[in-house]
């Protein structure tokens, strides 16, 4: 299970729930202690509003025996029930903590790797930590003896508050210990993969640490009893990490564990009689009057697999939209929603009369009607349950897995693993989000049959042609967690800021942009993009308004590395980083063009820092102490052609390889298509084809596009799947898509797939693929598809007699309409 998964985040939001937000309001004055003290004879649990816990000093009585162990048992019941209890208001909190917590999961094992290693600096740490951890108790439990002794029920209370909050954050760090099973930074593979056998998550020094120091900072709230007490509990969880005794994540929730029981332990039972601050709700409420802006609310993507994107370039083809831009996906939902507006403003005087531009508006209406009332004004407080997907697959013969030298069977599809046999995905999409902050989700069980590794003499011959040594490329077979396209962030004034794991659709095509695709796994990325079109000063005047995008990120599975003159290899620490920017203009409704850059760099020798991020931009050379990475640079557009009643749409995205634009270029890869969203006479018939051309020069031999021979031999890769288009690395080929629309949901589709590679790159061959695909909305919310594909392939190194395969895939997808607003 990588990066934390759904556990985690759940493990978080169950952490963080608290009474303040779901209990009452005017509970600052609650906790100041101006609520009156109940009747002795009233049940204290019979006192509280409905929901769960104590209100805020409403059982004081602390005393060791009974009373003590009772309040151990709520406070456990509370802390564990605590989900039931949210509301949709407590988004406001939930987002920003959840979707921190994700991306720090999911970036521990690059920040544990950059802690310092010497064992005298370890040895200190954790002897600090233990040191630190060790006086919180000792101070806790001098209080409660001191108080006892001199009488002073303050000091008493004190550690009463603390030992119990401290056992408490004990017991549910054990709990989530074991539920999810993490190994420490220096056990198994060192990635913090959960589910592993361990005791890493979370860490319960910080855990114990934060709850005695949250007590005490309260009990006594001068600045510097404060300043110890957090200090030293900052001090314990810093340590940990640098001892390598923790990730850095382990230590934020351990602490955020122990936080959450010191202020319910608090609120709960403290005396205000006895002196001390108050413990008020953490987030003030929102001011109602405050203006709502759409520029300023947040929205999560579209999956780039979804059904909205080929309905919304569909309308686009056909006149209803103006406004979208190809090169630049995804989309967020508010941008959907917008274009669906749009669309539905130009139906009344651009229909046609068969009643396809409708069909898809309605459909599209009813998706995105709560971001069409956010467009409108209305708060955007809100999380739902998108979808719920299973596919099964079923593959005889010998699929092709390696787009990377041969060609892949399975394309466009996340990077999901495949095998001959059965193979199964099984899915949940959802999301939230409150004013500017959003959070996405997409988990998934994958399963996979095991694959053998190729024979040797194939092993020898693609090592040979990237320079590396033979590396066995055999799996065993797969059952597990994994979260896909997953993100969090927030968005201000237009601007989308969002990190998590990531997936773009850099072009206008449909077979696969030859910069940016889904073809790979979704790699941990920030990125920084127009949630929609926008004038930019002076350049808007000559070339119409402008879509961004920009992204850094870190890949995975690269195996090999020249540090000239030295093969580094296999196992490369740190894994290498990839930057791009991409900029689309559209001058008139019917023209879009755009430029885009990607470059890796990073990796052993090369750390992350702001000055070799700069040299991506600039520096060129064969030391690889100064040679960034790959770098690759494209030019794209899409042009509608006006004056056609049935429309026609022509694009094309080109490629070079270390030039600064393909334009002009004499070895671009380019990448032309015609789309056709309607046959004259039969409206319901949609036709696409694309043609796909790598050059093959004598300057850098046969497949040089997506490698790079002075750097990384993995290429443009991430997880063994190439990150652009599937056309491979010295190939020519094209796909056509015919379609017939039912409804908005419901088509027929055939598809012809055809691959060469040139005979000089790994002995050539050659790939043709047929394939049908049915698409049918059952009833509202299920929608079933299927596909049969038949598969021919010739790699005279893979075999030297030609092989076939075929591909069968039944999927269900279920729109449960589960929301809460």
């Amino acid at each position: 299970m990588r990066g934390g998964c759904a556990g985690a985040l759940l493990a978080v939001v169950i952490m963080a729930a608290h009474p303040a937000t779901s209990q009452q309001t005017g509970s600052a004055a609650a906790d100041s202690g101006s609520q009156p003290r109940a009747p002795a004879n009233v049940p204290a649990m019979a006192q509280n509003d409905g929901s769960y816990g104590l209100l805020p000093g409403e059982q004081p009585d602390n005393h060791l025996g009974f009373n003590f162990l009772n309040h151990l048992a709520m406070d456990q019941k509370n802390f564990w029930v605590a989900p039931a209890h949210l509301k949709i208001k407590d988004l406001r909190w939930m987002l920003p903590l959840a979707g921190g917590t994700a991306a720090l999961i999911a970036s521990d094992s690059w920040m544990s790797k950059q802690v310092p290693d010497s064992p005298g600096q370890i040895d200190r740490s954790r002897k600090l930590s233990d040191y630190g951890a060790y006086s919180l108790i000792g101070l806790d439990g001098a209080s409660f003896v001191l108080g006892e002794l001199r009488g002073n029920d303050h000091l008493g209370e004190t550690g009463l508050l603390g030992g119990e909050a401290a056992l408490n954050a004990s017991a549910a760090a054990y709990v989530l210990k074991a539920i999810t099973q993490r190994p420490r930074p220096e056990q198994g593979n060192q990635h913090g993969s959960f589910l592993q056998g361990g005791a890493s998550f979370p860490s319960e020094h910080s855990a114990i640490a934060w709850s005695v120091a949250s007590v005490w900072a309260h009990e006594y709230p001068g600045t510097f009893s404060q300043i110890m007490a957090y200090g030293l509990a900052s001090a314990v969880s810093l340590t940990r990490v640098t001892g390598r005794e923790h990730f850095p994540s382990d230590v934020v929730i351990g602490g955020a564990l122990g936080w959450y029981f010191g202020r319910e332990a608090y609120r709960a039972h403290h005396d205000p009689e006895l002196g001390g601050a108050p413990w008020g709700p953490l987030l003030p409420e929102p001011s109602r009057e405050q203006p709502r802006r759409p520029e300023d609310m947040g929205s999560p993507d579209v999956p780039l697999d979804s059904w909205v994107y080929p309905a919304l370039e569909r309308l686009q083809a056909l006149g209803y939209i103006h406004s979208a831009y190809l090169g630049l996906r995804p989309w967020t939902r508010m941008e959907c929603a917008r274009l669906v507006e749009e669309a539905g403003e130009r139906l009344p005087q651009d229909d046609q009369g068969d009643g396809q531009g409708d069909g898809i508006v309605n459909q599209l209406a009813g998706e995105f009607a709560p971001e069409s009332a956010w467009l409108e004004g209305s708060a955007n407080l809100d999380a739902a349950v998108d979808s719920v997907y299973s596919r099964a697959t079923s593959i005889s013969g010998s699929p092709l897995r390696d787009g990377y030298h041969f060609a892949q069977t399975i394309i466009n599809d996340y990077g999901r693993p495949y095998g001959e046999g059965f193979n199964n995905i099984t899915g949940i999409t959802a999301h939230a989000v409150a004013g500017p902050l959003f959070v996405s989700i997409q988990a998934e069980y994958q399963h996979a049959p095991a694959v053998a590794s190729e024979p040797a003499s194939v092993l020898a011959a693609t090592a040979a042609q990237d320079q590396t040594e033979p590396l066995a490329d055999g799996r065993k077979e797969i059952g597990r967690l994994r979260l896909l396209a997953s993100s969090a962030g927030f968005v201000v004034h237009n601007t989308q800021v969002s990190f998590g794991l990531q997936s773009l659709w850099l072009g206008p095509g449909e077979s696969g942009p030859l910069l940016m695709s889904d073809n790979a796994e979704p790699f941990l990325m920030l990125r920084i993009a127009s949630a929609s079109p926008a004038p930019l000063p002076l350049l808007s005047r000559l070339f119409g308004p402008a879509q961004t995008e920009f992204f850094v990120g870190q890949l995975s599975g690269h195996h090999w590395e020249l540090n000239f003159p030295t093969l580094a290899g296999p196992n490369l620490t740190p894994q290498p980083f990839i930057q791009g920017e991409k900029i689309s203009f559209k001058p008139t409704p019917n023209l879009e063009f755009g430029m885009g850059i990607t470059a890796m760099f990073g990796g052993p020798g090369l750390p992350f820092t702001w000055r070799n991020f700069l040299r991506t931009y600039y520096a060129h050379s064969s030391n690889a102490q100064s040679n960034p990475g790959k770098r690759t640079s494209t030019a794209d557009f899409s042009y509608r052609i006006p004056g056609l009643r049935n429309w026609l749409t022509l694009y094309m995205d080109s490629m070079v390889v270390d030039e600064i634009s393909p334009l002009g270029s004499t070895r671009a890869t380019v990448n032309p298509g015609v789309y056709l969203p309607r046959v004259p006479r039969v409206p319901r018939l949609e036709i696409r084809a694309e043609g796909l051309h790598e050059p093959l020069t004598q300057e850098f031999g046969p497949g040089f596009v997506y490698i790079d021979y002075r750097r990384f031999r993995d290429g443009y890769t991430n997880n063994g799947n190439l990150m652009g288009s599937w056309i491979g690395r010295a190939g020519l080929g094209g796909q056509a898509w015919l379609t017939y629309h039912l409804a908005p949901r419901s088509q027929l589709q055939f598809v012809y797939r055809h691959q060469e590679a040139a005979r000089s790159f790994i002995g050539g061959g050659r790939l043709n693929d047929y394939s049908a695909g049915v698409q049918a909305g059952l009833s509202a919310g299920l929608v079933f598809s299927g596909s049969l594909q038949y598969e021919q392939w010739k790699f005279p190194v893979l075999s030297p007699l030609g092989q076939t395969d075929v591909s069968a895939a039944v999927q269900l997808t279920f729109t449960p309409h589960l929301r809460a607003r």
